[in-house]
């Protein structure tokens, strides 16, 4: 270890921020080579230090993915961009604690190996920012190469790329930009690809796959659909067969509940044009006798009916075109199934046009698979980061008739430096006379977030983000479509 400086009176000079960077990097070591050794102290010490930076306890909580303390703390999203680039890191951040050689597979390198690392961060002159970057530094790292062994369920694969994205966000790269770089001798990404490749292996998946009979006690669950659709390019055979079956069973039963939601939402006019239908059903029994009254026969004690009264039950719809535009980030697998079968459905409508764009940094147009859920599903890519411009470059041109035209964008808006090109964008598009609907998130239990900058500007554009239950969506659009 590098010597202290000394203080005028020949004495150690004490460096506040340098013991607190240290007891912060000293726990990562600790939480990644040895999790099970327990030190009540530096736990201790290093909450102390997180708290008196004013930044969350979960950044120590590696059950905790960065996903969600942004969510919760938004503004860290900034800070956590470009943290581990060269313009910006600590020497720690590329070389310290926690950091993997090329030859390391799965596993971090060991404590000696990250020895000069660490005399050098402790000869990097230390403030309270640089405590504060150790912080996020050491959540990236622990979230990252603390995989820890046993089995792993769909749910934690996934928080593990979620946090892999954040990592490579951190060191300037698109989220599965390293991990898609693996076979071209990149290291760090040859890394990252091992520790994911490994985390899919211990969840025995495509094990479970490829015998028809395990495979059969499967019950889809958003978690398993979501693995499945990351995981269909490595399948094949038998295995591929039982992911779609799978895949298709929860698609059906989706559809089918929410398809009764859309039956159930009745809105618009009744069309007075159009002949009532001659079914029994709609036989209007109460008009019919009155109309007939005049055909009593007191001698026979019956009513003779000359004519039958139908009830109209044909309601006036508008010839309309359904934009949908889906975010396909790895935060939003819930929305982009939901969103998927409820454009199907809607496609199945009289006189309704949709059309559906799924996008993370690039736009997929799905329009022509629409009506079938399932392989729309198949086509998208989940996870990546997310460029709404681009996805708005691809929508835009669909807009032929704005005034009967309904545009649903579904997305969290974490689009960071894009934030303001596509509010310009939603901005230009709500002023031509398009219905814009905002929606944060589409699942079942209703949860929602979006990025408070956009929320904001959304509701003084006039077009409020609407609740992230999936029923209010369906209402807003028959609203519009019938």
């Amino acid at each position: 270890m590098n010597a202290t400086p000394e203080a005028p009176g020949g004495g150690a000079q004490v460096n506040p921020d340098a013991n607190r960077r240290q007891v912060l990097y000293w726990r990562l070591l600790a939480q990644l080579f040895d999790p099970a050794d327990e030190q009540p102290s530096l736990e201790a010490a290093s909450v102390a230090v997180v708290d008196d930076l004013g930044l969350p306890a979960a950044l120590l909580d590696p059950s905790v993915s960065v996903d969600t303390v942004v969510q919760r703390f938004p503004d860290l999203a900034a800070e956590l961009d470009g943290l581990l680039t060269p313009a910006t890191a600590t020497p720690p951040a590329t070389g310290g604690p926690g950091a993997v050689s090329p030859a390391a597979g799965p596993t971090p390198v060991s404590p000696a190996d990250d020895e000069p690392a660490l005399a050098e961060a402790e000869s990097a002159p230390a403030g309270e920012a640089e405590v504060r970057r150790a912080a996020l530094v050491s959540k990236l790292l622990l979230n990252v190469f603390a995989t820890g062994g046993g089995s792993v369920s769909a749910s934690q694969l996934a928080r593990w790329q979620s946090d892999a994205g954040w990592f490579e966000r951190a060191l300037g790269c698109e989220p599965g930009e390293l991990r898609r770089q693996a076979g071209a001798g990149n290291g760090l990404g040859g890394v990252l690809a091992g520790l994911e490749g490994d985390l899919v292996r211990r969840m025995h998946l495509r094990e479970v796959l490829a015998d028809p009979k395990l495979a059969a006690k499967l019950t889809p669950s958003m978690s398993l659909i979501e693995q499945l659709l990351r995981d269909k390019s490595n399948l094949s055979g038998v295995a591929l067969a039982n992911a779609k079956a799978l895949i298709r069973r929860y698609v059906d039963e989706v559809a089918e509940v929410l398809r009764t939601q859309v039956e159930q939402t009745s809105v618009g006019t009744i069309d007075r044009s159009v002949p009532p239908k001659r079914v029994f059903r709609n036989l209007d029994l109460d008009r019919t006798i009155w109309k007939n009254l005049t055909n009593w026969s007191p001698e026979d004690q019956r009513l003779y009916v000359d004519k039958l009264y139908y009830r109209q039950t044909a309601r006036r719809t508008t010839p309309a075109r359904l934009i949908v535009v889906v975010d396909q980030s790895g935060s939003m697998v819930d929305s982009m199934v939901n969103c998927t079968i409820l454009a199907s459905i809607f496609a199945g409508l009289p006189k309704v046009d949709v059309h559906l764009i799924a996008y993370d940094t690039r736009a997929l147009d799905l329009t022509p698979w629409v009506h079938d859920p399932f392989e729309v599903l198949l086509r998208t890519k989940l996870g990546g980061g997310n460029d709404g411009p681009v996805a708005m470059a691809m929508a835009r041109p669909k807009i032929t008739e704005p005034r009967n035209t309904v545009m649903v964008w579904i997305s969290d808006f974490y689009e960071f430096s894009r934030s303001q090109p596509l509010f310009d964008g939603i901005e230009a598009v709500h002023r031509s006379g398009v219905k814009f609907i905002p929606v944060g998130s589409v699942n079942s239990s209703g949860s929602q977030i979006v990025n408070p900058w956009f929320r904001q500007r959304l509701k003084d554009l006039g077009t409020p983000v609407i609740s992230g239950h999936i029923r209010k969506l369906v209402f807003e659009l028959k609203n519009f479509l019938t």
